[in-house]
């Protein structure tokens, strides 16, 4: 169960770093309390997997989510540049995330 906790709080944390770009600085009340709320439920899934898996791998996993999830967003949505070098880096954390996950035994 620690790993699916671990999955949401990675995907609340897309939520919360995409949020903060409609924030406009916490100036936007809407897009503020869907980030803040974001920012919350991530941080309370994350702490609930920690209750199981270690601190070194549940952060690297988590931030690594954040950081896929954000970039896919933004070469999506926003038509931020598809270059071969970022789309490499990309799929090395991906690898990365599946290596630590293929790692731990629970």
């Amino acid at each position: 169960m620690a790993w699916v906790y671990l999955l949401i709080a990675g995907i609340f944390e897309v939520v919360w770093a995409v949020g903060l770009k409609y924030t406009q600085g916490f100036t936007k009340l809407y897009p503020s309390i869907l980030t803040l709320s974001s920012m919350l439920i991530s941080f309370l899934l994350l702490a609930q997997s920690l209750k199981t898996l270690p601190i070194g791998t549940a952060y690297a996993v988590w931030t690594g989510i954040g950081a896929v999830g954000t970039v896919i967003y933004g070469l999506y949505f926003l038509a931020e540049p598809v270059t071969f070098i970022r789309l490499g880096c990309i799929a090395l954390i991906i690898i990365a995330i599946i290596g630590l996950k293929l790692s731990h035994h629970t």
